[in-house]
């Protein structure tokens, strides 16, 4: 077990120039794979619903749509009097692999923990490149000059540090905590008794994101500035 990953070292044969197979299984995308399985079986069962009571060319149409579509194709049998059912072999066979994938590695001095420890570490760049050049538009640069663009480069990821670290603390990802702060706004109201900035109030989502980043609110009013004197007339 390492983090939220359960792995296992799969020997094939006892040659010293073997490579070496690793079976993860990632808890949290079991438990998604099954979610959406079910879902899909409820949406196949539906469909299927009646089509006992349909003539040959009407359940055979029937059958055409529905295999047209993959995620329905896998679970989709007819029996030998050309009724429609749910194959539950398939079912069984598809739950054995949830949330599972297969690393294969020729390192002799890894353990099996470190492989997939090594894999996850290769997810997490790929998915900071990611959000560097979407996220945090990293390109295209507009800049010429050298120490422009390394500010540019650096301003990007000092955003995807601070993106990480609030993503850390939160056990929340940035796609859900990003709609969240963006609803955070500094309204600029202007009257007889002057002019005053005012944030829009904390909601308790906010207030629990802030907790967890051990940060203080943003304060409610941020500058007051009073009525400008009129000038005396003649």
């Amino acid at each position: 077990m390492t983090g939220n990953l359960e792995v296992k070292e799969v020997v094939l044969d006892a040659g010293t120039m073997r490579d070496r197979f690793v079976v993860c299984r990632n808890l949290e995308t079991a438990a998604r794979d099954a979610a959406i399985r079910t879902a899909l079986l409820e949406q196949l069962k539906d469909a299927i619903a009646g089509s006992d009571d349909r003539s040959p060319a009407e359940r055979a149409k029937l059958a055409c749509r529905l295999r047209a579509k993959l995620a329905y194709r896998r679970f989709l049998r007819a029996t030998a009097a050309g009724l429609l059912r749910i194959d539950r072999a398939a079912v069984a066979a598809e739950a054995r692999l949830d949330g599972k994938f297969l690393l294969r590695t020729s390192d002799p001095t890894l353990s099996a923990a470190d492989v997939a420890t090594g894999y996850k570490q290769l997810l997490e760049v790929e998915r900071a490149w990611r959000d560097m050049k979407t996220t945090l538009d990293l390109r295209p640069v507009y800049h010429r000059r050298e120490d422009r663009i390394r500010a540019h480069v650096l301003l990007c990821w000092l955003a995807l540090l601070l993106i990480r670290i609030a993503e850390t603390a939160t056990g929340e990802t940035w796609r859900s905590l990003a709609p969240e702060l963006d609803k955070l706004h500094l309204g600029r109201f202007v009257g007889p008794a002057g002019e005053v900035h005012q944030r829009t109030e904390t909601t308790t989502r906010q207030a629990a994101i802030f907790k967890a980043l051990a940060m203080p609110e943003p304060p409610r009013f941020l500058g007051l500035k009073p009525p400008e004197a009129k000038a005396a007339t003649a």
